[in-house]
């Protein structure tokens, strides 16, 4: 039985999707799944495809090729089903903002099919679990761009959803706004709930995540843990910064046939610092410290580093991570 089929364990499932805008291919041949209690990061840069995945799981966008399944139901032969199914925050927060933080979390409630009293219990169940008693009965548009977001996805938990979307969920928040979506996301995962999360920030997707898929142009590059990713962008390496950066030379030389002929050619004039794989790890470094040693070389720094998921995302896609915001609203059509 393929994860397409599997209903039970995978919250997600998606399946040879396509999306074409026009002459502009967004999504080629789309594949992955996403099991229940698992977060899943979605990363790529600006025009790659992500917000365009997420509009076809939640329903806002139909595809032009392949399946997908959202908490077992198909996104579009079952839209509804899956609509009830899920809680989908955007980069934009879409509040009613004449409405107060208890009047917004009851609206949804209603909509949601609660009835009165059990949505206004609900709203302040909500209101304590989200620190906003405080700010309960002002207007939304009074509010902080934290407490706006914080009020954004308590509405979407207004009752419980299988499935989590999270578009960017922390963009433009401040550190401690930021932190408290990163504790939800926890709860999510303890709860048993399937999150997709796309975001510009790699250390969100390095501490939340089970899995990260890299997409590029439409297609999926590369996935897996993020330890797996920076395995394939050559793994730990030793980092040597002598206390004289015109010692670099003397540096490559000490270091013989410890040092690839790779790492040889990639310094330069400008060069500070020596960098070469170590597959054994402190038995590199050790090797190194000796050698350069007995070469009479005083050092500034010598440790082990391995490669940051922003390493891995130049290496994938040839672009940096995360775009300003005027790079994503110029790339908005195909995000």
């Amino acid at each position: 039985m393929s994860e397409f089929d599997n209903g039970v364990d995978v919250g997600v499932a998606v399946e040879g999707i396509g999306k074409s805008f026009g002459s502009v291919d967004a999504l080629h041949d789309i594949s992955f799944d996403v099991g229940r209690g698992e977060v899943v990061a979605l990363l790529g840069p600006n025009g790659a495809g992500k917000t365009t995945t997420v509009e076809i799981l939640s329903t806002l966008t139909m595809p032009d090729r392949g399946r997908a399944r959202v908490a077992g139901f198909d996104v579009v032969t079952d839209p509804a089903m899956v609509r009830r199914s899920i809680m989908l925050t955007g980069q934009h927060v879409a509040l009613d903002e004449m409405l107060t933080g208890y009047e917004n979390l009851v609206m949804f409630g209603r909509l949601q099919g609660l009835k009165k009293s059990a949505a206004k219990a609900r709203a302040r169940e909500l209101l304590r679990e989200f620190d906003l008693e405080h700010a309960a009965e002002r207007r939304v548009g009074t509010y902080s761009g934290g407490m706006r977001r914080r009020v954004d996805i308590a509405c979407g938990l207004v009752v419980r959803p299988e499935v989590v979307f999270l578009d960017e969920p922390t963009t433009g928040l401040d550190p401690r706004s930021r932190q408290a979506i990163w504790e939800l996301v926890t709860t999510f995962k303890d709860a048993g709930i399937a999150t997709l999360l796309t975001t510009q920030y790699l250390e969100e997707a390095d501490a939340l995540s089970n899995r990260i898929i890299v997409i590029d142009h439409g297609t999926i590059v590369a996935q897996g843990t993020a330890d797996d990713l920076k395995e394939r962008t050559g793994g730990t390496f030793c980092e040597i910064v002598p206390s004289d950066p015109a010692d670099v030379p003397a540096v490559a030389a000490a270091l013989g046939p410890l040092l690839p002929e790779a790492s040889r050619f990639a310094l330069t004039p400008e060069s500070d610092r020596v960098s070469m794989p170590a597959p054994d790890g402190p038995s590199t470094l050790g090797a190194a410290l000796t050698l350069l040693n007995s070469a009479n070389i005083e050092l500034a720094d010598i440790a082990l580093r391995r490669p940051s998921l922003d390493d891995v995302f130049m290496s994938l896609t040839g672009n940096p991570a995360g775009d300003t915001p005027e790079e994503r609203v110029a790339g908005e059509v195909f995000s």
